[in-house]
């Protein structure tokens, strides 16, 4: 869902698709209606369809979004341990554009959590690389990426990041109640965010 509101707000006018395991797509075939297309995970044949499907894309000048672990995995593991699917898909596709992106799912002082992205700089793979050194390097650049957000992360510094889509603040359940009920009674607005937020220099509300 994160990649569908970044191709809705960054890219707009380009067709995005992802591959995902064929036996995860079947329990949610709605997903197929939005770019999302099966992969056979760990068989011969399902890389070769994997492949052929991504070059068809980019060749028609669509977008693939890759997961290039396979998995669902810690930010923090390392090595990250690359599926070789998008090192053979990047070694074939020289001159094509890789935009790195890292993502954290971070609590800083709200009851949900913050959607932290960032994207590193686009690379070019020269044409004769191998699928293990295009995998080599393609980890490096993402590695970075995710340092990179790691350290903006821990500064909890909101005015860092560029929002995209806002959530609701504050407290929620019975503690959230009280708190209104609270301020309806005393005939004054009660904030229900965790910090006090104040009006910064320039009009813009910060937390």
């Amino acid at each position: 869902m994160v990649s569908v509101l970044l191709a809705e707000r960054l890219l707009p006018g380009l067709k995005h698709f992802a591959p995902m395991d064929a036996a995860a797509l079947k329990r949610y075939p709605i997903l197929g209606k939005i770019g999302i297309f099966p992969v056979e995970m760990a068989t011969a044949r399902g890389g070769a369809q994997f492949l052929r499907t991504c070059q068809a894309i980019l060749a028609s000048g669509g977008v693939v979004w890759i997961t290039p672990q396979g998995r669902f995995a810690d930010s923090r593991e390392r090595p990250l341990g690359f599926k070789p699917g998008l090192g053979a898909l990047a070694a074939r596709s020289p001159g094509v554009p890789i935009v790195p992106l890292a993502i954290e799912y971070t609590f800083w002082d709200e009851r949900l959590p913050e959607a932290l992205l960032r994207f590193g700089a686009p690379v070019l793979l020269a044409d004769g690389m191998s699928t293990d050194a295009a995998s080599e390097r393609l980890e490096g650049v993402l590695v970075a990426t995710m340092d990179e957000l790691k350290l903006a992360a821990m500064a909890r510094d909101a005015g860092a990041f560029r929002v995209l889509l806002r959530g609701g603040r504050g407290t929620g359940g019975v503690y959230g109640m009280g708190r209104w009920v609270r301020g309806l009674f005393m005939r004054r607005r009660v904030g229900l965010d965790h910090t006090e937020r104040r009006e910064a220099s320039d009009g813009r509300e910060q937390s």
